[in-house]
């Protein structure tokens, strides 16, 4: 897990060849003003999943883990509070088995550590990072940039 803001995202550009690409469109585009849905930078190796979602709550959000894409969030409107736990430290089996097609599994115990990222923030989550994001209250605009890992 890495928490930075773009004014830092060179420093990590050298972590997957398609950062470069992606932090290069962010910086020239201003996805607070882009409407809901997906944004196709680079086929299924890389793109941007602009939502809407209601906050949860801690208790109501599950960990989510993905095997083969990197997540990059994006709050853009408001705080969002993220849950998060090593992978090799989940205490429960995931719910289901992986969805293979969908690249993610969910469990359901509390994550180990919570922080806020802010408007402005960049938050990455490997496939070793058991994530919880969109918690809080009311409602957010957030990116979710996803990378895929060859």
């Amino acid at each position: 897990m890495i928490l930075t803001t773009l004014a830092y995202a060179s420093r990590i550009e050298a972590l997957h060849p398609l950062f470069p690409q992606l932090f290069d469109y962010l910086r020239h585009h201003d996805l607070r003003e882009v409407a809901a849905g997906r944004i196709t930078l680079d086929g299924e190796k890389l793109f941007i999943n602009i939502d809407e979602p209601q906050l949860r709550s801690r208790e109501e959000q599950k960990l989510e883990v993905h095997r083969r894409y990197i997540d990059v969030h994006i709050p853009l409107s408001a705080p969002e509070t993220v849950g998060w736990t090593p992978l090799e430290e989940l205490k429960t089996k995931s719910e289901q088995p992986f969805d293979e097609e969908h690249d993610f599994a969910l469990y359901a115990e509390p994550a180990k550590t919570y922080f806020t990222a802010l408007p402005g923030d960049i938050y990455l989550m490997l496939p070793e990072d058991a994530h919880a994001p969109i918690i809080g209250t009311g409602k957010m605009k957030k990116a979710i940039c996803k990378l895929r890992i060859d």
